[in-house]
């Protein structure tokens, strides 16, 4: 953690500000302030950034753009929310086309007040935000370190929203493995995760309380059905995606076959599923770049 306390390295994006926080924050890169002396970064790729400052108030056409650039900064991560427009909407709130501050896009973690705010007070919220980053660093390492404790349980309905957003965050490496954003798992709305949990099975792994994998599945005649398996990037390659697969079989103790799919280029989960005993049966193409590997197990 010592890294990030000496260097935080930020990114920033204007959601759709009148620039005035803009110009500030850049007052912050010059003589007079110079926040790189206290080792912090402006830098213009997510996936080497720690921090994500944001300007502005979020808009129909900034909304996804501030998804994306979340999804891709690595964990832990922090945002920080730079001015009044950033918080609420500011004074343009209620315009037609202003769907408010960024926490209604993504979870923020520090606001910084003011229209516009002084550069003390964003040098001062990045200074927070590294608090918090700190904080979230060593919930992560404490879970690591509890990682053979993880308990796989049945999901309720009020997991939902948390199992979404694990989604969200698991799938953004596949849809950058395939150079697509058009998966079904990033597409799905909140009340199409709702109607498939009517219908489906759900399992969760957890660990201190915190969700870090989810699978689903249903039985249809002797015939299972399983897919979306989901773990936390942080936390692959710890045997976890097994573990829910071999407790998901158990839930259908009558089905004498059992079906999975995955994308053709997912090989850890390729690998997953061969070890587990299961063989690939059919292909189907889904995109010109995607194309589905289905596979099957029988039991006797």
């Amino acid at each position: 953690m010592l890294g990030f306390k000496k260097s935080p390295w930020l990114i920033h994006y204007d959601a759709s500000s009148c620039n005035g926080c803009d110009i500030e924050t850049l007052a912050c890169l010059t003589p007079c302030y110079d926040v790189e002396r206290l080792g912090v970064l402006n830098t213009g790729n997510p996936k080497h950034a720690d921090i994500f400052l944001v300007t502005g108030a979020v808009n129909e056409q900034s909304a996804e753009v501030i998804r994306n650039i979340y999804h891709q900064l690595p964990e832990p991560k922090v945002v920080v929310a730079v001015g009044a427009c950033a918080a609420s909407g500011g004074i343009f709130a209620e315009c037609y086309n202003i769907s408010g501050g960024v926490d209604t896009v993504i979870p923020v973690d520090v606001y910084v007040p003011g229209c516009a705010a002084r550069p003390e007070a964003i040098m001062d919220g990045v200074l927070r935000g590294l608090e918090v980053l700190e904080s979230k660093h060593q919930s992560m390492m404490a879970l690591a370190h509890s990682i053979d404790n993880v308990v796989i349980l049945q999901a309720c309905r009020n997991d939902v929203p948390e199992i979404l957003a694990l989604q969200k965050i698991s799938y953004q490496s596949e849809a950058e493995t395939y150079g697509d954003e058009s998966l079904p798992a990033l597409q799905q709305s909140l009340a199409d995760l709702e109607k498939d949990f009517d219908q489906k099975v759900f399992l969760k792994a957890v660990v201190n309380g915190k969700t870090i994998g989810a699978f689903r599945g249903y039985l249809q005649g002797e015939e299972a059905f399983i897919a979306r398996l989901i773990v936390h990037p942080y936390f692959r390659g710890r045997g976890i995606g097994g573990k829910m697969i071999r407790e998901m079989e158990a839930m259908f103790p009558n089905a004498r076959r059992i079906e999975v799919f995955t994308g053709h280029k997912s090989k850890r989960n390729l690998e997953v599923f061969k070890s587990l005993g299961y063989e690939q049966f059919k292909t189907e193409p889904f995109t010109a770049g995607i194309t589905w590997i289905y596979l099957q197990k029988f039991r006797s």
